[in-house]
């Protein structure tokens, strides 16, 4: 079997760069089937090109960053639109972390996990232009200086460099921590036990009061239609579904680099949950249900990674 490194150079080389684009697209995309299909794109088009034309450009890697970032830029452009015709909320596509992952490409391709991939930054990414996730993605995070980025964006260094700074004050006022503290799974594990037991009381005591918790169906699966709000109020809600025997089992897992749960119906994973948690109470809670957005989930590695089941 040809491996990356029996290849010719040139072509090892281009190869090589597929990780991080897969990196780079998700992260500006929010979907990991999206950034497979951009990657794949930009591949189809250095391929399209004669061997004078690849041999040309100076650096293959920078070249298909450009083109990757501006066919994220165009999606990007689009995506409200898409969002519009979404049933529901629309959540990023969750992934596990490494040892969890099942999609069936090269293990290379897999997303890194790192702080610019839990799910509160990515929700705050959401809420930018593509202009500014952009520029702040390829800057902030993979630290292309200005002047590559303004030749990506189509805009001048200064204002990239302003774009930047808007998203910087984005994920400021959103508050996104930096680093999970050291209870984070410990609370998560509690949450676990008090949605499993129905305990309303143990619910509202692990939830800040202005907690937001946000389902995503897609229209395939059932979820709430609009974010519920308010300690009490989503206390009441996941211990309602405890009383009505859905039948989950949960799981604890590493969801976007943060603990998680997951939740398993007949065999089946069904439901995957990130939290954003400060000062030890529960910020927000994100429920992907849309089977569609659960591809790199899959029963086996869920008891592989099991804590409870070592």
């Amino acid at each position: 079997m040809c491996t990356v490194t029996d290849m010719d150079p040139s072509l090892s080389a281009i190869v090589s760069e597929r990780r991080r684009l897969i990196n780079l697209a998700y992260r500006m995309l929010g979907s990991v089937a999206e950034a497979e299909d951009v990657v794949q794109e930009t591949y189809t088009r250095w391929y399209a090109m004669s061997r004078r034309e690849q041999d040309a450009i100076e650096s293959p890697g920078g070249w298909l960053t450009t083109v990757a970032s501006r066919i994220c830029l165009d999606l990007l452009g689009s995506a409200r639109a898409r969002r519009e015709r979404y049933v529901g909320e629309w959540i990023p596509e969750p992934v596990p972390d490494g040892t969890e992952w099942s999609s069936p490409v090269d293990p290379a391709d897999r997303v890194t996990l790192d702080e610019s991939i839990n799910m509160a930054f990515l929700v705050v990414l959401e809420a930018m232009t593509p202009a500014e996730r952009v520029a702040f993605i390829l800057h902030d995070v993979f630290r292309y200086p200005f002047g590559e980025v303004a030749e990506i964006v189509g805009r001048t260094p200064a204002a990239c460099r302003q774009l930047a700074s808007s998203a910087r004050r984005r994920l400021r006022d959103a508050d996104v921590p930096a680093t999970p503290a050291p209870s984070t799974a410990g609370i998560v594990r509690n949450f676990k036990e008090a949605w499993q037991a129905g305990d309303i009381q143990a619910l509202i005591s692990l939830l800040d009061p202005g907690v937001v918790a946000t389902g995503d169906g897609g229209g395939v699966a059932n979820a709430a239609p609009h974010p519920v709000e308010g300690g009490a109020e989503v206390a009441r809600y996941f211990a309602d579904l405890a009383a009505r025997g859905v039948g989950y089992t949960l799981l604890e897992r590493t969801v976007n680099g943060r603990p998680g749960l997951v939740a398993e119906h007949d065999g089946a994973i069904v439901m995957v949950m990130a939290f954003d948690i400060a000062d030890d109470r529960i910020k927000h809670i994100w429920a992907v249900l849309n089977p569609e957005k659960l591809g790199g989930w899959r029963q086996g590695d869920a008891e592989a990674g099991d804590p409870e089941s070592e």
